[in-house]
């Protein structure tokens, strides 16, 4: 049966009964010899029932206490017998909704990482027990404050950019400079947002022990490696032939050893700098140089081309820089099977100034691209120890450009090549020195 079933069932009766009432009326009248009197006095008493009917149900509904209806018969009565049900099923509904938005709230007041909500002035709505602590709020005093006036400055420009920035890391806590604290803005809400604060003091420190970790062992390790490799090059292979491959390989070993410790020790001293040196880079004579070392590398097997249509030079380091830009040159170099090419670019670009590296090489895979600049992780292990790579060199550009607030982009397709490009923001570019604008690649 249709649920509205019953209340059209109540409405025919009650018109029933209407048409009983007039039809009484009109047969009395006649009977009487007064049928119109008798049918309005009818009509208006059904009219006066009918609205002390309606009054009592509007009162009812204004009432706010949740009472059953009035009792009454026909359709007034499953009129309100009808709203009766809505009305607990919405106010059960609503106490469902009311528990589980106070269960979400205890939820947020509860974690560890500060939790701040925004509206769209970036004035502070709400923010949990976390949040008071990490940035010095306390309720009800900061609400409807602007967060600005509660994190550093750094902070404030980026939550300038909108929830679409980039997180914030290692950056100090605006009331205690050793406490390190990250930033996320999250956008859930029409015209609300959501900052949350995260303490990453303790791991900033493991990953301090880690870097110097790895640059003492690196260091310790660099004499001894020197020592073995100067012996092994004393031994004379012609005096026992049959040492002549063994040697060789000791040597190769060796030598790629060498290049690991070097390569770590690289990557420990860009870990540790906070900030690059604000030296000036000049491009023109860095593309030479490049040029000449990937020459020198392929000894003929490929063609190196440079282009530069960007006159500027950069703002940073000369030996990370370099060191970052070495390492795309040759790695191109290697991965390149003989009679590919090799281009090297400086140029503008719609997003900043971009030095990019492109080849024909081997190319790769589209799923080991995201993983591609992590330390020692390579793409064919064969392949990778057959070129002299140590699985360091991306993991070295990626830092570098790190410090320098620039980012690596890479392009590949398996079989036709790569494109590796390090873009740089426009600001950091330099007016060319006449002396360096004179030395072209």
């Amino acid at each position: 049966m249709r649920p509205d079933a019953p209340l059209n069932s109540a409405w025919l009766a009650s018109l029933g009964r209407f048409a009983l009432l007039l039809a009484a009326a009109a047969t009395v009248g006649i009977a009487t010899g007064h049928p119109l009197p008798l049918l309005t006095a009818a009509l208006f008493g059904h009219s006066c029932w009918q609205f002390r009917k309606l009054h009592r149900m509007q009162a009812w509904l204004r009432s706010r206490r949740l009472v059953p209806p009035p009792e009454g018969e026909g359709a007034w009565s499953d009129i309100g017998e009808f709203v009766w049900r809505k009305l607990r099923a919405e106010r059960s509904r609503k106490r469902r909704l009311v528990a589980l938005l106070r269960a979400f709230r205890e939820a947020a007041a509860a974690l560890p990482d500060g939790v701040v909500v925004l509206d769209r002035d970036r004035a502070v709505v709400w923010f949990n027990a976390s949040a008071g602590r990490l940035l010095h709020l306390a309720a009800p005093r900061d609400r409807g404050k602007r967060i600005d006036d509660f994190v550093p400055l750094a902070a404030r420009k980026w939550l300038g950019d909108g929830p679409h920035a980039d997180p914030l890391i290692d950056l100090p806590a605006p009331h205690d400079e050793s406490v390190r604290l990250s930033f996320r803005l999250i956008h859930y809400a029409r015209d609300q947002n959501m900052l949350v604060v995260r303490d990453i003091t303790k791991l900033m420190r493991l990953e301090q022990v880690r870097r110097d970790f790895v640059a003492n062992v690196s260091h310790e390790l660099r004499t001894p490696l020197t020592v073995l490799h100067g012996y092994l090059d004393m031994i004379e292979p012609d005096e026992v032939p049959q040492w002549t491959p063994v040697l060789a390989d000791l040597r190769a070993q060796s030598r790629r050893m060498a290049q690991i410790v070097e390569d770590l020790l690289t990557l420990s001293r860009i870990e540790a700098e906070q900030h690059p040196p604000d030296e000036r880079v000049a491009m023109r004579p860095l593309l030479t140089s490049l040029r000449r070392d990937a020459e020198a590398l392929s000894q003929g097997r490929h063609e190196v081309a440079v282009h530069a249509d960007c006159d500027l030079d950069l703002r940073g380091s000369n030996q990370y820089l370099h060191s970052a830009f070495s390492n795309l040159v040759s790695n191109a170099v290697r991965y390149t099977p003989p009679g590919g090419r090799i281009g090297i670019h400086w140029q503008h670009a719609a997003d900043g100034l971009r030095f990019r590296v492109e080849d024909t090489g081997y190319g790769i895979p589209a799923e080991h691209l995201p993983r591609i600049t992590e330390r020692f992780y390579r793409v064919s292990t064969s392949r990778s120890r057959a070129h002299g790579g140590t699985g360091l060199g991306l993991s070295i550009v990626k830092h570098a450009l790190a410090i320098h607030h620039a980012r690596l982009e890479i392009e590949s397709e398996v079989g036709r090549g790569s494109t590796f490009s390090c873009v740089f923001p426009r600001d950091a570019g330099l007016a060319p020195a006449r002396e360096a604008a004179n030395d072209g690649p």
